[in-house]
């Protein structure tokens, strides 16, 4: 099928889109001269795309009743049953609904991507099912994902399995209440500015984002590249160390992968924490949203850390307060340029692009208005930035992101771990319907002031349940040199296998 001739009209049109004071007549003229280029066009389009081969079979699921639904966590429910033999034979696992499962509805959150059905897997999907889990559905997540809070879904809010009423945070809001209600074993998570540890830590569950590009992103979709992590929520920590396993290792179609180290992550879950070294980190306490029971708690986990045999002291990394300032324009820019103006993967890397993807995400244009207000700030903020200043503050950014890893790096020279708050607060109520802007964007941006810098470096960084508070759980975040999670889950499983963090 030939691609569509522009009019002289269109041509004109763009030529003085890029500043081009070009006569009708010299616009035709250069139209003369594009019938080599129009040709190749033509060639590209009649071939075949180059993807991935599905080979899991599986049904287009079908979308729960809300009796069978009470969380509003589940999107569609579709069972996928891997491999006979495996690490994670008899495992459970819910998909974020950024994860690409073929043949399954997709909407991410959106209504304008509403009916989208993806032709591939991801690779965390193959690898899943390679590994013998049996994939139950889509899990609900936030409106394209630009949210901590559960309330932005097109189709309603995710609720907190321990609070009806409450958040159960985001991104990935339904994976993190689905394995914190026991309907599945195992999810997939998302993480550009938290999105795995918000709700891991809101909803008592663990969430690991690991060290940026570990875990392969292909056919998830992005939002920018330096930011995207993906990975596993779990209910218990052996459970995220064996899914782990699984999922992480270079797939050689994810430019985010920079020849990723990976470990026998389930191997350091007996090591202890004898003669490690912790740094408390003194700047992730004490926000002006920070609760005080949430900085209490947090400091008593590093304290039976020290029991249990680790050196734990307070450390000072003064930066980790601009941390958040730092990753703002990266995500507010980037993810404007690179999902919403552009195809939405992106230009200018090698690897998998998801065509259908692209297509069916080009709507948005024509329902901009039913877009989050939590999306539409970032768009809005990201575009003046773009507008007024091409990109000065995305580039200042990214070069401070060295700054900021050498402050973190530095820290962790002298210790092993970092730990603080995975977030300052513990989880909060819904927006009403009828909520205020001023509202529903404080309940989407308050947590980030820890989880969102560590996007930036790509640390490898895990929210781990570490007590109570009003009936609600309270979260510790674990923070380590790259590629080194097998550190991150000795210490959280020493910790785990010594308390019952719910009697905390």
């Amino acid at each position: 099928m030939a691609v569509a001739r522009p009019t002289l009209d269109q041509m004109s049109a763009i030529a003085e889109s890029l500043g081009m004071d070009l006569s009708p007549e010299r616009v035709e003229e250069f139209l003369g001269h594009m019938a080599g280029s129009f040709a190749a066009y033509d060639l590209v389009e009649a071939m075949p795309d180059e993807v991935p081969q599905v080979t899991y079979p599986r049904t287009p699921g079908r979308f729960p009743s809300p009796e069978e639904n009470p969380l509003n966590a589940w999107y569609v429910k579709s069972e996928v049953k891997g491999a006979p033999d495996g690490k994670l034979k008899g495992k459970t696992v819910a998909l974020k609904d950024n994860v690409c499962l073929a043949g399954v509805p997709m909407m991410n959150g959106a209504a304008s991507l509403e009916g989208f059905v993806p032709n591939v897997d991801a690779t965390v999907v193959t690898r899943l099912l390679d590994a013998g889990a049996t994939i139950l559905g889509k899990a609900h997540c936030e409106y394209f994902c630009f949210s901590g809070g559960s309330h932005t879904n097109a189709t309603g809010p995710v609720h907190n399995p321990h609070r009806r009423g409450y958040s159960a945070g985001g991104s990935s809001s339904g994976s993190a209440a689905l394995v914190a209600a026991g309907e599945v074993d195992m999810a997939i998570g998302g993480d550009q500015g938290g999105s795995i540890r918000i709700p891991a830590a809101y909803c008592g569950i663990v969430g690991m984002k690991a060290t940026h590009g570990l875990v392969p992103y292909t056919g998830v979709m992005p939002i920018e590249s330096t930011i995207d992590h993906t990975g596993p929520m779990t209910a218990t920590v052996a459970d995220n160390a064996l899914m782990l396993e699984v999922l992480a290792g270079a797939d050689g179609l994810d430019p985010r992968q920079y020849a990723p180290k990976v470990a026998p992550y389930t191997q350091a879950l007996g090591r202890g924490v004898a003669g490690l070294r912790i740094g408390v980190v003194r700047e992730g306490f004490g926000f002006p949203q920070s609760e005080a029971d949430v900085d209490a708690k947090v400091r008593a986990a590093a304290e039976h850390l020290r029991k249990l045999g680790a050196v734990v002291e307070e450390v000072s990394i003064p930066l980790h307060l601009a941390g958040a300032a730092i990753w703002t324009p990266v995500a507010s820019e980037g993810g404007q340029m690179q999902m919403m103006l552009g195809n939405g993967m992106g230009f200018n890397w090698k690897g998998l692009y998801n065509v259908p993807l692209l297509d069916a995400h080009s709507a948005w244009r024509d329902r901009a208005d039913s877009l989050s207000d939590t999306l539409k700030i970032t768009m809005l903020v990201g575009q003046y930035f773009l507008t007024q200043y091409r990109g000065r503050f995305y580039a200042k950014a990214q070069n401070l992101v060295r700054r900021l890893k050498g402050a973190y790096d530095a820290a962790l020279g002298s210790y092993d771990l970092l730990l603080m708050p995975t977030l300052p607060m513990k989880a909060t109520p819904i927006p009403p319907p009828d909520a205020p802007l001023g509202l529903v964007l404080q309940r989407a941006f308050e947590m980030l002031p820890n989880t969102a810098p560590f996007d930036v470096t790509g640390h490898p960084a895990m929210a781990v349940p570490c007590g109570m508070g009003d009936g609600l759980p309270i979260s510790m975040m674990l923070i380590g040199k790259d590629y080194d999670e097998a550190t991150i889950y000795a210490a959280a499983a020493a910790f785990e296998q010594a308390t019952d963090w719910r009697a905390l």
